[in-house]
């Protein structure tokens, strides 16, 4: 079954001061069979750094054609001109196919001028958006999306790491007030996990390994959630692949 990867990294991330590799990335995708990987910069707060990253990936993506797709990430509180700009190139001639908004990691409110730039840019363009969620409250609260998943009904909003393991719960109830909104699971127990699958349906849920080396344990929480065969199909590929807009074979 076609396994995608709907959180992962390329490039240093200056907020977090993690370096992920294009040769950890090769080798946790191979090693766990990981057809494809939706792959954004690390956190960066100016633009020619993102710039950069960004070409790395579309050079990645190029290289491993059909294997790796992009997600852009500038930082939100760039100049309204700049963002869209650098969003666009990504989109457009990057062949990028969403973007990534982190509250914690550039200080943004999801509901403020520098956060719902974010959510009308990527409902213009027609791509969906993730969100980190979980630590960095009050702004990586789920429940601070409701607010703009229902003004943007037409856009996907993904939730990175479903609200983590304290506000699971709340993630959930976001979920099921927003059909617009899915849940990428990356440091969510098992257990919660299918609780989701439960609730939602395996349609809202997708699988992201955040870190790459923490890729096997993400899939074997699947593996062993006690899903059927298509519920797993669903949560490990189809589900990215229908919201990302990406071949699913």
């Amino acid at each position: 079954m076609m396994i995608v990867d709907a959180h992962s990294h390329l490039g240093y991330d200056y907020v977090f001061e993690e370096n992920f590799t294009a040769k950890d990335l090769r080798s946790n995708m191979d090693g766990n069979r990981i057809d494809v990987s939706i792959v954004q910069p690390g956190s960066v707060l100016d633009l020619d750094t993102v710039i950069a990253q960004h070409d790395a990936i579309a050079a990645l993506s190029k290289e491993m054609k059909g294997r790796i797709y992009g997600m852009a990430n500038p930082n939100p509180h760039l100049n309204v001109r700049e963002y869209r700009k650098e969003l666009e190139r990504c989109i457009k001639d990057l062949g990028f196919v969403g973007v990534k908004l982190h509250p914690l990691a550039h200080a943004v409110n999801v509901n403020q001028s520098a956060g719902r730039k974010v959510f009308q840019a990527a409902s213009d363009l027609g791509i969906p958006v993730m969100v980190h969620t979980g630590s960095g409250i009050p702004w990586s609260l789920p429940s601070a999306l409701i607010p703009v998943a229902r003004e943007f009904r037409n856009l996907s909003i993904i939730l990175a790491h479903s609200g983590g393991s304290m506000f699971s719960n709340e993630a959930i109830i976001v979920a099921q007030l927003c059909p617009n909104v899915y849940l990428e699971t990356s440091w969510i127990p098992s257990i919660t996990l299918r609780t989701f699958v439960k609730v939602l349906g395996a349609d809202r849920i997708m699988f992201g390994s955040d870190h790459g080396s923490n890729a096997a344990t993400e899939l074997t929480k699947f593996r062993t959630a006690g899903l059927s065969d298509k519920e797993l199909e669903l949560c490990l590929g189809r589900t990215a692949a229908n919201v990302f807009k990406i071949p699913f074979v």
